[in-house]
């Protein structure tokens, strides 16, 4: 009898793993499923707006198990460690907890007395000009003074990289610990080329009041220079100017220092000069400021048509709900079929699935929970985006809040409308009543709404307060739980035997699901 060559699919496995049976308990006291320290890494690290207060674990608490986990896992593995925090600053966008992490990664080495990959993955994850000078903050506030060499050269790789003309106006300030100058003279990077040279020797000069005029080299700076010693009365009139954009973005101005520029409000016809220079983020951000100050319907349509653009959304990296939060802040709606456009374009790997769908979301307490201090995005927020998004891929799906009913009702029904968009959808959960609160009855919800759906779909901080989630459907359904939170234990199995978790900010981990429901390995997404 063949014992490997038949015809039945291989078991489905799936990266983040946790134990079969629970050993734990939840923050709400229901079964708690622990995971091996690279899932527990993983789940906290796509989910932690680093220095944040979460429901159940205080900023201290969240950071310090997010830095002993990245410690652990270095040790244990450190070229999958490597490759998951350069992913985490790349494809996830997640710039401070990939900065502590390789600081920490760092750490880890060195006091092992390992030698190697530290300066590697410390120059990964620096892709923005400011960032130098942030990890050499963090490394300095947490880890002392003394800044080991590894470290050193890969904050130096990265300023050489980044270091140009148009950083050094836009993010060296007095209000940093470390301005460039400070960067340059502990870690010595080398120049790309001479005109570099000449920048780096003007950061010093500036930094030190030396007095030295601006080399002819250095362009924009020097058409910076020429603006700042403008009159401000004589400011505004460049806005009269048909090449006023041409100057602007020649000087390296941004909209913030124009701001600043001008000692005044920012008009319409200044935006207007400002936008052609303008990144994706910058446009995203001000929309509400583009109708307040009355900037033109042609304009506007020039900023529509980037913001619907599928390479431009690709190129920004901007999580989803950034799209979101701009629809809300926007107060006419002439933006919101680009932002519906754009909001699918961060969405593009949410599955088409075949069958019936029961997508469950979480609304209790926990998930009014912000991600950060601006308060403008909960948790339940990003639930309601992936779970609606996912809902209006598939065949067929059901979709329901859910909570305990401390409140009143214990779940509700969400109906999908045809030929609606995944924004409004999004609004019309917020107005009309899904946000439930009170505790967290899952195993209730699934049992409840459970109807020979041939899969289960859980958005959720996983704090389950009553029963066993793992068990609480057959054991042949699949159950795919989206972590949104990444507290230390889950509420069901992973790994295999239908039960599999995902997590994040971002759309990457719903590339599993296919190939789960194939049959197929799953493996980290990096």
């Amino acid at each position: 009898m063949s014992k490997f060559n038949t015809a039945r699919a291989p078991t489905a496995t799936s990266p983040v793993r946790g134990e079969a049976t629970p050993s734990t308990v939840t923050h709400e006291g229901g079964a708690g499923y622990a995971r091996d320290s690279k899932s527990e890494l993983f789940l906290l690290a796509v989910t932690n707006m680093v220095g944040e207060h979460a429901f159940y674990e205080s900023a201290d608490t969240r950071d310090t198990r997010f830095a002993e986990l990245v410690r652990q896992s270095t040790l244990d593995d450190p070229e999958w460690t490597a490759r998951f925090l350069r992913w985490l600053r790349t494809d996830a966008n997640l710039r401070t907890a990939s900065l502590v992490g390789a600081a920490e990664f760092a750490k880890a080495r060195r006091d092992a007395g390992l030698d190697g990959l530290s300066r590697q993955v410390v120059a990964d994850v620096l892709q923005r000009a400011d960032e130098p000078g942030e990890l050499l903050a963090y490394w300095t506030s947490v880890h002392g003074r003394a800044v080991p060499k590894p470290v050193k050269r890969g904050v130096a790789d990265a300023a050489a990289k980044l270091y140009d003309e148009r950083s050094f106006a836009k993010w060296d300030s007095a209000a940093r610990a470390f301005r460039f100058a400070d960067v340059l003279e502990l870690t010595h990077p080398v120049k790309r080329d001479d005109a570099q040279g000449a920048l780096f020797g003007h950061i010093l000069d500036e930094r030190h009041s030396r007095g030295n005029a601006i080399p002819e080299v250095l362009k924009t700076l020097r058409a910076r220079a020429e603006l700042m010693s403008w009159d401000v009365g004589r400011r505004r009139e460049l806005f009269t100017r048909p090449d006023a954009a041409d100057v602007l973005r020649a000087a390296g101005m941004t909209w913030e220092s124009v701001a600043g520029w001008l000692q005044g409000p920012l008009d319409a016809r200044v935006w207007e000069a400002l936008i052609p220079s303008m990144s994706f983020m910058a446009q995203l951000r001000n929309l509400r400021n583009f109708d307040e100050a009355g900037v033109s319907d042609t304009v506007a349509r020039q900023v529509a048509e980037r913001l619907a653009d599928p390479a431009q959304v690709a190129k920004s990296r901007q999580l989803p709900m950034r799209f979101l939060s701009a629809y809300r802040a926007a107060p006419s709606l002439r933006w919101a079929w680009a932002l519906e456009q754009a909001i699918a374009h961060a969405l593009a790997n949410v599955p088409e699935l075949a069958g019936r769908t029961l997508v469950l979301v979480d609304t209790s307490a926990s998930m009014n929970d912000r991600f950060g201090k601006d308060g403008s995005l909960l948790r339940w927020d990003a639930a309601a985006v992936f779970g609606l998004a996912l809902a209006r891929r598939c065949a067929q799906a059901d979709v329901v809040s859910f909570s305990d009913g401390y409140w009143g009702r214990g779940t509700k029904v969400f109906k999908l409308r045809r030929g609606g968009s995944l924004l409004s959808d999004v609004e019309r959960w917020k107005s009309g009543g899904f946000f439930l609160g009170g505790g967290t009855d899952t195993a209730g919800a699934v049992k409840k709404h459970f109807a020979k759906h041939d899969r289960v779909v859980i958005l959720t901080d996983e704090q389950a307060a009553h029963g066993d989630v793992g068990h609480a459907l057959p054991a042949h359904v699949p159950l795919y739980t989206w972590n949104l939170a990444g507290y230390r234990a889950g509420h069901a199995p992973s790994g295999s035997g239908h039960r599999h978790t995902f997590g994040g900010l971002t759309d990457q981990g719903f590339r599993m699901i296919p190939l789960l429901e194939r049959g197929k390995k799953a493996d980290w997404p990096f």
